[in-house]
């Protein structure tokens, strides 16, 4: 599979996604740490890429995305953005519900 349609069928198929550096538990940038706090904060399960163990997203995601940095929150196949909005939303309330919505969504679908 070509990395693009890996990165289609990882966003298509995770109603939540974090594209990171590390984990949400072990992250390896503040960026990342910072983003993967507020969502977890949000309440909600989510799915994560670490693109240190995944150099062929890391290398593609940005021109995939048009958005040269990580970390990259998508929501429901849209690209949210990186660390400041993801902190910025999550301070003005709005992150919270976008996520839980999504979250919302996804479980409804798994239980069809």
């Amino acid at each position: 599979m070509e990395t693009t349609d890996k990165i289609k069928q990882q966003i298509e198929e995770n109603a939540i996604l974090l594209y990171m550096k590390g984990s949400p538990k072990l992250p390896s940038c503040g960026f990342s740490s910072q983003a993967s706090q507020a969502l977890m904060s949000c309440g909600e399960k989510f799915a994560y890429v670490d693109v240190l163990q995944n150099p062929d997203i890391r290398a593609e995601l940005p021109v995939y995305a048009q958005w040269p940095t990580f970390p990259q929150l998508w929501v429901d196949g849209e690209l949210v953005g990186g660390c400041d909005i993801i902190l910025e939303m999550f301070q003005k309330g709005e992150l919270q519900p976008l996520v839980k919505e999504a979250a919302e969504r996804r479980d409804a679908s798994e239980n069809e």
